[in-house]
């Protein structure tokens, strides 16, 4: 066996398991690594080592997991290539991870660099152009080997120096997935996920929050933005509040769940304990008002809104009794439900 490592960057998609398979097959051991941030991968980070034990029963690849949150979220503020349809940067988000990546090799004690990328395939970062893009601003064009598409592209140093058989490679292109799909029954893959892009800045709709917490009428300076910013951002519904506070609104119970654990030390959590109802929390509280009384105009309102959402009894929506828990301690608010003409201008 050769005594070659390989690092290959890993989505957990088609493309990646069958270009991490193709060179392991060449006897060649690939260390699969998956990035992950709050906007793709980032439930992984719930159970790291089971993820990893069910890539290695589905696929038989051995993954390790690295959050790179905050580079990423440095990223988003001006992206040398910009973004794509959406909020999306594409090609700035292959550009980094491949430097990350390449960053890792010593390390890990790795050759060349492994990605499931196929010639065509996305009209933004998978052009023949784009890819040299890629390749030349990571700083990865020698050691960057696309196993999928490898015999339409020029030869990477893996290949020239025999560490990989060339002619064992593929030649696939386009956005047909027919190629891929049969290669995956030859290894007995059957159980893969669905092509569907699973990052949230692609999405038209979440990707549009995103983009507006960059944008210079967000309530933060990009350097404020953290991961738990983030995270928030894609729960429930999102208010702007009169004197600029940041409202998170539960929809259901998982969101609630969410907004429990989430909720950092400076942030008001609300919620009614006599009936169902969404938890709200209004983040930064104890830190964004210029005065405790412009936080406690903002929290009555805030509590307002908890009644408005509840559960109706009999058809109508009472008072209710909200607790506001911040800074460890807890009290009760007495709340009418706010009318909906009122509070339809702060919806984000």
């Amino acid at each position: 066996m050769k005594e070659i490592k390989a690092l290959s960057l890993f989505s957990g998609g088609l493309d990646s398991i069958l270009a991490t398979r193709l060179v392991m097959d060449q006897g060649i051991e690939v260390v699969a690594v998956q990035f992950v941030t709050p906007f793709f991968n980032y439930h992984i980070l719930e159970d790291i080592e089971g993820h990893k034990a069910r890539i290695r029963s589905r696929f038989g690849i051995n993954v390790e997991v690295f959050d790179i949150s905050d580079g990423y979220l440095q990223l988003l503020r001006n992206p040398a290539h910009g973004f794509g349809k959406n909020f999306n940067p594409c090609i700035d988000c292959k550009i980094y991870m491949l430097s990350r990546a390449k960053e890792m090799m010593a390390d890990l004690g790795a050759k060349f660099l492994i990605t499931g990328e196929v010639l065509g395939q996305r009209p933004m970062s998978q052009r023949r152009d784009t890819l040299n893009v890629i390749e030349r601003d990571s700083g990865s064009r020698s050691i960057l080997l696309r196993p999928l598409s490898a015999k339409l592209m020029v030869e990477t140093e893996a290949e020239k120096e025999g560490w990989v058989d060339r002619a064992q490679l593929l030649d696939f292109s386009g956005r047909g997935r027919s190629k891929q799909i049969r290669l995956a029954a030859e290894y007995g893959i059957t159980d893969f996920p669905a092509p569907a892009g699973g990052c949230t800045l692609a999405d038209p709709i979440l990707s549009r929050r995103v983009s507006q917490l960059y944008s210079e009428d967000s309530v933060l300076q990009p350097a404020q933005i953290t991961t738990t910013d983030v995270r928030l951002l894609l729960v429930g519904r999102q208010f702007i509040l009169p004197g600029g506070g940041w409202l998170i609104l539960g929809r259901d119970e998982r969101d609630n769940d969410k907004l429990e654990v989430l909720a950092g030390p400076d942030d008001a959590l609300l919620w009614m304990e006599e009936r169902p109802g969404p938890a709200a929390l209004l983040r930064r509280a104890a830190s964004w008002y210029e005065d405790s009384s412009s936080m406690e105009k903002e929290l009555d309102l805030v509590a307002s809104l908890v009644v408005r959402y509840g559960k109706k009894i009999d058809s109508i929506r009472p008072p209710g009794e909200v607790t506001c828990r911040l800074q460890g301690n807890s009290w009760i608010i007495t709340a009418e439900p706010l009318e909906d003409t009122i509070f339809q201008d702060w919806m984000r």
